[in-house]
C-alpha cells in the first residue's frame, strides 16, 4: 500500500464526526473581498456572517502519461461557493470542478471521451484559533515603521482552522469508477501574516475517506501584496499521496482587486513528474455579496476610550475630505501604518499623554 498511513472504519467516522461538529465565533469580516483563487490553497479565515461568495475560474491542461503511453487535452471548469453561516467563524463551502477530458491510447490509437465533476464536495470551515482576535496585543509600533514591517518570529504563529466535508459521487462517473456516492474529507488550514505584504497558507487534507483509496495531500502557498495593494502575486506548492494518484505539483499566479468586492485571477502550473506531465493554466475571478451587519454592543459593556475619545471640532471636515479621496476599496487592506501615519500617530499619542496629566480644579 503507498498511502501514507492506513486507517480503520471506526477511525474514519470519528474523524468525520470531529470536523462536522459546529462551533460558536466571534468577528472577523473585513472590508474587501478574500478570495481562495487563484490557487487551491484554502484560507483559514471565513468570509464572514451573511456575506455570499462566487469564485469561479475556467482551465485547460495538457497531460501526458509516459508509461501508459496516452496523451490527453483537458477542458473545464471550477466553482466554489461561500457563505458566512450562523457565526463570523463559520462558512459552509461547496466546491465542483466540471471538465471535459479527450484521452488517447496512442498504443491502441483509441480516443476516449470523459466528462463529469472531478470535484463535487460540500463541507463546514470553523475557525478555532485568530491570533490577531486582541487588538490591543497587536498595535503598531509608533516609534518604528521598520518594526511593523520586518519579519517577526511572532508572526510565525498561524490562524487555524478545522474543515470538514463530503465528497458526492453522482451518477456513472467515469473519473472515480466503483466509488460509493458519498465519501468524507477532514482538513486543517492555517494561515500565517509573516509581514503586511507577505501571507503564508498551509491546508493538510485527508480526503476521499471510507472509499479504497483514501488520499493524503498537502498544500503550501505563499502570497505578495505589492506596492499597491490592488496587485498580488502567488506561488504554491501541492503534494497528493494515494493508491489511485500520487503527485507534486506547483502553481503561480496573479490576482488584481478590480472593486472591493471583485477580484479577477490568472494561473498556471505543471507537475514535477512524468507519470503523469501536467501542464495547466486558468483565468477567473471572485464576486461578494455583502449582508454582513456589525453586531451591536452596549455602551457599558465596551472598553473605556474605545470610541476615540473627546469628539474633535474639526472632525466633520476631516471626514469630508477622507470620503473624498476615498478610492474604490484596496485602500482597505491592512499594510499597516506608513512612516507619515507614524508621526502623526506618534504626535496624537503624546497630545493624549500631556491631556491626562493635567489636573482640573
Amino acid at each position: 500500500m503507498n498511502s501514507l498511513f492506513a486507517y480503520s472504519k471506526s477511525y474514519q467516522y470519528v474523524l468525520s464526526f470531529i470536523f462536522l461538529l459546529p462551533f460558536v465565533a466571534i468577528s472577523q469580516y473585513t472590508d474587501v473581498i478574500n478570495s481562495n483563487r487563484p490557487g487551491v490553497s484554502v484560507s483559514a479565515y471565513a468570509v464572514g456572517k451573511n456575506v455570499v461568495q462566487a469564485e469561479m475560474g475556467l482551465f485547460y491542461e495538457q497531460k501526458d502519461h509516459t508509461l501508459l503511453n496516452t496523451e490527453s487535452n483537458i477542458w473545464g471548469t471550477d466553482i466554489s461557493l461561500r457563505y458566512g453561516l450562523l457565526f463570523e467563524k463559520l462558512e459552509l463551502n461547496y466546491e465542483g470542478t466540471f471538465q471535459d477530458q479527450n484521452l488517447t491510447y496512442l498504443n491502441f490509437e483509441l480516443v476516449a471521451k470523459r466528462r463529469d465533476f472531478s470535484r463535487n464536495r460540500l463541507g463546514l470551515k470553523f475557525l478555532v484559533y485568530d491570533p490577531f482576535k486582541n487588538p490591543e496585543a497587536n498595535k503598531p509600533n509608533l516609534y518604528s515603521w521598520r518594526a511593523n514591517n520586518k519579519f517577526q518570529l511572532k508572526n510565525l504563529l498561524p490562524a487555524v482552522s478545522l474543515y470538514g466535508g463530503a465528497n458526492f459521487v453522482l451518477g456513472d462517473n467515469p473519473f472515480y469508477i466503483g466509488e460509493p456516492t458519498i465519501s468524507y474529507r477532514g482538513m486543517i488550514a492555517t494561515q500565517s501574516r509573516l509581514t503586511p505584504r507577505f501571507v503564508l497558507i498551509t491546508n493538510t487534507a485527508y480526503d476521499r475517506i471510507t472509499t479504497d483509496d483514501p488520499e493524503l495531500s498537502y498544500t503550501i502557498s505563499l502570497s505578495h501584496a505589492f506596492r499597491n495593494p490592488k496587485w498580488s502575486v502567488f506561488v504554491e506548492h501541492q503534494g497528493i499521496d494515494s493508491d489511485r494518484y500520487s503527485d507534486l505539483l506547483i502553481r503561480g499566479g496573479i490576482a488584481h482587486l478590480l472593486k472591493e468586492n471583485l477580484q479577477l485571477d490568472f494561473n498556471m502550473g505543471a507537475s514535477l513528474k512524468n507519470t503523469p506531465t501536467r501542464i495547466f493554466f486558468g483565468i477567473g475571478g471572485s464576486y461578494r455579496m455583502d449582508f454582513h451587519k456589525d453586531s451591536l454592543k452596549a455602551i457599558e459593556d465596551q472598553e473605556a476610550d474605545q470610541n476615540g475619545g473627546a469628539i474633535d471640532k474639526k472632525a466633520m471636515k476631516k471626514k469630508k475630505k477622507e470620503d473624498k479621496d476615498k478610492g474604490s476599496g484596496a485602500e482597505d487592506i491592512d499594510l499597516g501604518p506608513s512612516k507619515k501615519q507614524l508621526k502623526k500617530l506618534k504626535k496624537a499619542e503624546k497630545k493624549k499623554k500631556k491631556e491626562s496629566s493635567e489636573i482640573d480644579f
